[in-house]
């Protein structure tokens, strides 16, 4: 099997299967989804969910948020990865949105990394999620998943995998190909015990015999 149809068989699947694909984590606007982004690094969705709704009313805007300090955010997001650390980058990125971007999420990837907390990954899912921009947000569920399908060869870094991930998939279904290759991750081609024998993109798996 070559590459070419390895990508077609796997894309083709997900359109016919899973047309309609999005976030796992709640939001009603860029600046909760930042927010929210910041937080799931090492962490899961559902904890970030469980947080959030309180958090999202404490700190409704940046310019709100911005007035917080760490310690008062660290209250609201405790049971987090890394609360610590998570409550500085949130009130710094919500003092630099105000100060450099007028309160308003950026579009643009390399603006997005500028602010704290906020790494390749993040920008990525905020451009694809928010403004359906053709990025391909890498993070490990994907980097795992496209290596262990075969979508990816040699890829040793998640921006390795970005790249061909880029080049091989359609620019039209980046945006989809990302919540594709993660929930997949998340629900069948798990890390211990992948769920070879009712997945539905084993035949161009490079990986399918893997024992289940």
């Amino acid at each position: 099997m070559t590459q070419k149809e390895r990508y077609e068989g796997v894309i083709g699947w997900f359109l016919e299967n899973r047309p309609v694909v999005e976030t796992e984590l709640a939001f009603k606007n860029p600046f909760q989804l930042l927010i929210s982004v910041i937080l799931s690094a090492q962490c899961t969705d559902k904890r970030v969910n469980m947080i959030t709704p309180a958090l999202f009313e404490a700190f409704p805007t940046p310019e709100k948020l911005a007035t917080a300090t760490p310690d008062d955010v660290y209250e609201y997001i405790k049971s987090v990865s890394y609360p610590n650390n998570k409550s500085k980058h949130l009130v710094g990125m919500a003092k630099m949105l105000i100060c450099e971007f007028d309160g308003t999420v950026p579009s643009d990837v390399d603006e997005l990394q500028r602010l704290p907390g906020v790494g390749r990954k993040t920008a990525n899912v905020i451009a694809s999620v928010v403004f359906d921009k053709p990025a391909m947000a890498v993070d490990t569920h994907v980097f795992r998943v496209a290596n262990r399908i075969g979508l990816t060869t040699a890829s040793k870094t998640p921006l390795a995998t970005e790249k061909e991930l880029v080049k091989n998939i359609p620019e039209a279904h980046l945006s989809k190909a990302h919540h594709w290759l993660i929930l997949h991750g998340r629900y069948v081609c798990t890390a211990r015990n992948p769920q070879c024998t009712s997945c539905g993109i084993s035949p161009w798996c490079k990986s399918k015999t893997i024992p289940c």
